[in-house]
């Protein structure tokens, strides 16, 4: 029970997360109003996104230091779940701007080409599909040791890639999203003491939930490559 409580803590993480985030009262924005409840959702699943793509790396990084083949299971499994965790969050961020970003007077169809050139929303989809090109080249080689090496060298690459497409450019280019002068968005000082009491708990409890599927399929991929040396 001891070795599980950070499960538990998960769990009741999420559920405050979820009760409270739809309960307490949130500031009054131009342009957000209550849908500023999905910050809770939308940015906390990108902040778990880069600490479990930032496992991923660490654990190619020791690959390739001593080459134990566990790591290269390591930064496969994390780098997964963070991929699931960032196409949750791609999702619950699109469906965000279609009620903030889109004109009110007309549908949201209509406002669907310029929300589609947002810097952001292609910088998300660039480091996400860069991440699907790690998982492609590793399943594609049947020798563990080349494998190991190849994918370990190219997911570091790809966390390289993963500042600049999410967090520079978008910032460099005219953007809809939080971060650009004059933006009708919300950022970090719009945050009432109220709203940070959630969104920190959210926070851990999302990267838990995803550490917690990635030692599931960790335990799950030890074991087939047990059988397979058998």
């Amino acid at each position: 029970m001891y070795k599980s409580w950070w499960k538990i803590l998960s769990v009741v993480l999420l559920i405050y997360t979820v009760v409270a985030g739809l309960l307490i009262k949130v500031p009054d924005l131009p342009a957000l109003e209550e849908t500023i409840r999905n910050l809770f959702f939308h940015v906390c699943k990108w902040f778990g996104m880069m600490i479990l793509f930032t496992v991923s790396v660490i654990n190619s990084i020791r690959y390739l230091r001593t080459f134990n083949l566990r790591y290269d299971i390591y930064a496969r499994q994390f780098a997964v779940v963070g991929i699931v965790m960032g196409l949750l969050g791609y999702a619950t961020g699109a469906v965000w701007m279609s009620y903030t970003w889109a004109d009110p007077n007309n549908p949201a169809s209509a406002s669907f080409s310029s929300i589609a050139r947002e810097p952001k929303l292609i910088g998300a989809a660039i480091a996400l599909l860069i991440y699907f090109a790690y998982l492609v080249l590793r399943d594609s080689i049947n020798d563990m040791d080349k494998r190991g090496r190849i994918s370990a060298v190219y997911n570091i690459f790809a966390y390289a890639m993963l500042f600049p497409s999410i967090w520079i450019v978008p910032r460099i280019l005219p953007s809809l999203h939080p971060g650009q002068e004059g933006n009708p968005a919300m950022n970090f000082k719009d945050i009432d003491s109220n709203m940070r009491m959630v969104f920190y708990p959210a926070v851990i409890g999302w990267t838990l939930l995803g550490v917690w599927i990635a030692t599931l399929k960790i335990r799950l991929s030890l074991l087939k490559e047990k059988q397979m040396i058998q």
